[in-house]
C-alpha cells in the first residue's frame, strides 16, 4: 500500500491571502443577507436612483485611479512620455487602475442586473457599493505591501459583485 500524499503546505503569503478572502467572503454574505432582509419592495424609479448613486461611487474610484496614474506620470522623468516600465510607482498605479477598471465593470453589470431584476435591490446595492469603497481603499493602500495586504480589499470589491450576480439570477427564477 502506498502512503497518502500529504497536502501541500501553504506559504505564509497564501495563508494571508486566504484569510483576507475568507473575511471578505464572510462580510459579503453578511451584507447580502442583511441587505435582502432589510430591503422592502421598491419601484424601479427608486431602485434606479440607488443604482445611480452606486455608479457614482464606482466612477469616483475609477477617476481617482486614473488621476493617480496621471499624477505619477507627470512627476516621473522616465514615465512622463508614456514609457511602461520606466517607473515602479507608475507601474504599481497602472496595476491598481487596471484592477479598479475590471472591478468597476463587473460591479456595474452586477448592480445593474440586480437593480433591474429584483424589487428588493436597494439595500443590497447600497451595501455592496459601501463594500466596494472599503475594498478599494484597502486594496489601494495595501497594494505595495503584497498579496496579503491587498487580499481583503480585492475580496470586498469582487465578492459583492458576484453576490449581486447570484441574487439577480435568483430573482429571475422566483
Amino acid at each position: 500500500m502506498s502512503e497518502p500524499v500529504p497536502a501541500p503546505r501553504l506559504r505564509k503569503a497564501q495563508t494571508g491571502v486566504a484569510r483576507g478572502i475568507g473575511i471578505g467572503l464572510g462580510l459579503t454574505i453578511a451584507a447580502a443577507i442583511l441587505g435582502y432582509s432589510r430591503s422592502a419592495a421598491a419601484i424601479l424609479e427608486s431602485r434606479l436612483t440607488t443604482l445611480g448613486i452606486a455608479a457614482l461611487v464606482l466612477g469616483l474610484w475609477l477617476a481617482a485611479a486614473i488621476g493617480d496614474v496621471a499624477r505619477r506620470r507627470f512627476v516621473s522623468d522616465g514615465a512622463i512620455d508614456g514609457r511602461n516600465g520606466a517607473d515602479p510607482q507608475v507601474d504599481a498605479a497602472n496595476a491598481i487602475l487596471r484592477n479598479t477598471a475590471e472591478q468597476v465593470l463587473l460591479a456595474l453589470v452586477a448592480y445593474g442586473a440586480l437593480t433591474l431584476l429584483s424589487d428588493h435591490a436597494r439595500v443590497p446595492v447600497a451595501l455592496f457599493a459601501a463594500c466596494f469603497t472599503a475594498g478599494r481603499l484597502l486594496f489601494w493602500t495595501g497594494y505595495r505591501d503584497g498579496a496579503e495586504a491587498r487580499a481583503l480589499g480585492f475580496a470586498l470589491t469582487f465578492y459583492p459583485s458576484v453576490a449581486a450576480l447570484l441574487m439577480a439570477a435568483l430573482a429571475t427564477v422566483q
